[in-house]
């Protein structure tokens, strides 16, 4: 069971949403001011907020360039994770992953299951990281943001959880592009 060690200082993280829709504005988009205001209620900064249509092109552009932002600690998408045919957001980010977080996808259905039961098989919520950006692809409902966030991603994205938690590790993410090449070897 996690904890708090109240002993430690709160570490506020750069969080940018991502929404992927064909049909919401910033102005009726439920799901990206749900993890907005969570996350900024919790300390840390919305560093970026955008909505992109359900396009593989264009939601690799938007990732791509906030893995690259050295201003942008973690990504949190919400949208295009269930089975019609334009939901893409697993076939766009999955391929930028370096590594996969399977273990985000079994935790979130643990606590969709406990909720909307077997309903919970029609969502592909996915995880990973890329460079040094730990990735967060949510479906698109408000309760299934509500959910991932208050579920997982709060005490993960807070240094203080114990026995551990991302924060104290993003200094590590990227220590394979910072190895020094091997003497003899080529590039």
């Amino acid at each position: 069971m996690t904890s708090t060690d109240v002993t430690k200082d709160f570490v506020p993280l750069n969080i940018a949403v991502l929404t992927i829709s064909d049909t919401r504005s910033l102005d009726d988009d439920k799901s990206g001011a749900t993890l907005a205001d969570r996350l900024t209620s919790a300390g840390h900064t919305l560093a970026k907020r955008e909505i992109v249509t359900d396009d593989v092109e264009a939601i690799r552009k938007i990732v791509r360039a906030w893995i690259a932002d050295p201003g942008v600690d973690a990504i949190i998408t919400t949208g295009g994770t269930g089975f019609t045919g334009r939901d893409v957001t697993p076939e766009a980010i999955e391929p930028l992953f370096e590594k996969r977080m399977d273990g985000f996808s079994i935790a979130f259905h643990m606590l969709s299951h406990a909720k909307i039961g077997t309903s919970t098989i029609q969502s592909r919520a996915t995880a990973g990281t890329a460079g040094a950006t730990f990735i967060f692809c949510l479906p698109g409902s408000p309760g299934a943001c509500r959910d991932g966030w208050d579920g997982i991603l709060a005490a993960q994205l807070d240094y203080r959880t114990r026995p551990c938690n991302f924060v104290e590790i993003m200094p590590r993410l990227d220590e394979h592009l910072r190895r020094p090449k091997a003497k003899g070897a080529s590039v």
